[in-house]
C-alpha cells in the first residue's frame, strides 16, 4: 500500500509539473480593440472563445476601446502588445512622432476598404457629393471620416472651405442628424446606419455616400503590433494572426453564430442587431472586391503609397508618411490559411 500511494503521489506531482510547464509556455498578449464589443469584434472574440489563441499557446486578453487614435497610442506606449486601429491613425502617429523610440506597425489588413461614409437624410436634398458644398456637417473631432474628408472632397471636386463642421460626442452624432440640427454626418457606415435606425430613421430614408464608392481608396482598420513584440517575439505575432485567420473564416461563414461570442462578453448587446452590423462590415469593408483581389490581410504597395501621400496632405503631418514604416507583411499566415472568404 505505501508503494501504491507513493506511485500516485509521484504521478500527480508529474501531472502538476507538466500542467505548470504548459501554462508557462503561453505568451500573454494584451489586445486593444478600436471600439466597443460590437459585431466586428466577433473576429477576435471567436478566436478567443473557440480556443484558437490557446491552441497557438497564446493567452490573449481583449479589451474594448474608444477610438483608433487611442488604440495606436496605447500600443505605442507599451500598455498593450497589439491592437485594432484605422490605418490612417497609425500613419498619422508615425509621421507626427518621427523620433519616437517605439512605433507600432500594421501586420494584417482587415478592413481592406475604409468604412467611412458621409450620411444624410433624403429629405435634405443631398443626393451626391456635389450637394455637400455649403452644407453643415457633423462628427466628433477624431472621427476617421471627418479627418479624411479633404481626401473625399478632392476626389469629388468639392471645396473643403464650403463645408461647416459641428463637433459633438459620438453618441450625439446620429441624434443631431435625425433632429435636423445638421445636414450630414461622417462615420463608419455600419455604425451610423444602425444608430440612425435605432433613432427611428428607416434605411430607405438615408443617403449613404461611402468613401470607397466615391473615389477614395483608403484602407481601413488593421491589426497593429508594438515595436517590442515585433523585435522580441515575432513568433507570437505569427501565432496570433494564424488564430485570427482561422476565426475569420468561421465568422464569415456564419456571422449569426459568431455574435454569441460578443454576447458572452457583454450580456446587454442585441445579438440580432450586432449580427446585422457584422454582416454589413463584412460586405462593405472586409470581403470586398478589392480584398479578394489583393488577398485577405494583405495590401497593394502602390495603393498604400497613395494613401500615405493623401494622409500626409489631409492630416498635415509633421513629416511625410513612410509606407514602409507602418506596414510589415512578414508575419502573415500562409496563403492557404488566408483563404477565408466564402465563395
Amino acid at each position: 500500500m505505501p508503494r501504491f500511494k507513493s506511485f500516485h503521489l509521484g504521478a500527480a506531482l508529474m501531472l502538476c509539473a507538466a500542467s505548470a510547464a504548459s501554462h508557462a509556455q503561453e505568451t500573454k498578449i494584451k489586445f486593444q480593440l478600436d471600439w466597443r464589443f460590437e459585431g466586428p469584434s466577433a473576429l477576435f472574440l471567436v478566436a478567443k472563445s473557440k480556443g484558437y489563441f490557446e491552441q497557438e499557446k497564446l493567452d490573449v486578453t481583449i479589451d474594448a476601446g474608444n477610438g483608433s487614435g487611442n488604440a495606436v497610442n496605447r500600443v505605442a506606449s507599451g500598455s498593450y502588445d497589439m491592437g485594432f486601429a484605422d490605418m490612417a491613425a497609425l500613419m498619422e502617429f508615425s509621421a507626427n512622432n518621427p523620433t519616437a523610440p517605439s512605433k507600432p506597425v500594421a501586420v494584417m489588413m482587415v478592413y481592406n476598404d475604409t468604412p467611412a461614409a458621409v450620411m444624410a437624410l433624403k429629405k435634405s436634398g443631398i443626393k451626391s457629393p456635389a450637394d455637400l458644398n455649403g452644407k453643415k456637417l457633423g462628427a466628433p473631432v477624431f472621427d476617421a471620416g471627418r479627418r479624411a474628408y479633404p481626401i473625399f472632397a478632392k476626389a469629388n471636386g468639392l471645396d473643403v472651405s464650403k463645408a461647416t463642421w459641428v463637433s459633438m460626442d459620438p453618441q450625439l452624432r446620429e441624434t443631431m442628424l435625425a433632429r435636423g440640427d445638421i445636414d450630414a454626418i461622417t462615420g463608419f457606415y455600419f455604425t451610423s446606419l444602425l444608430n440612425l435606425n435605432a433613432r427611428g430613421v428607416k434605411d430607405e430614408d438615408i443617403v449613404v455616400l461611402s468613401y470607397p464608392n466615391n473615389g477614395v481608396k483608403l484602407y481601413g482598420n488593421a491589426i497593429i503590433a508594438s515595436d517590442n513584440l515585433v523585435k522580441q517575439n515575432p513568433e507570437a505575432i505569427k501565432a496570433f494572426l494564424r488564430a485570427f485567420a482561422k476565426a475569420s473564416k468561421d465568422v464569415m461563414a456564419n456571422p449569426d453564430a459568431a455574435v454569441a461570442s460578443i454576447k458572452a462578453r457583454d450580456a446587454l448587446v442585441d445579438e440580432k442587431l450586432e449580427a446585422r452590423r457584422l454582416k454589413l462590415a463584412i460586405a462593405s469593408s472586409i470581403a470586398t472586391p478589392n480584398a479578394r483581389a489583393e488577398g485577405y490581410g494583405q495590401v497593394s504597395a502602390p495603393r498604400l503609397s497613395l494613401m500615405a501621400s493623401q494622409v500626409s496632405d489631409a492630416y498635415g503631418t509633421k513629416t511625410r508618411v513612410d509606407p514602409n514604416a507602418v506596414w510589415n507583411a512578414s508575419f502573415l499566415p500562409s496563403k492557404a490559411d488566408l483563404n477565408v472568404f466564402p465563395k
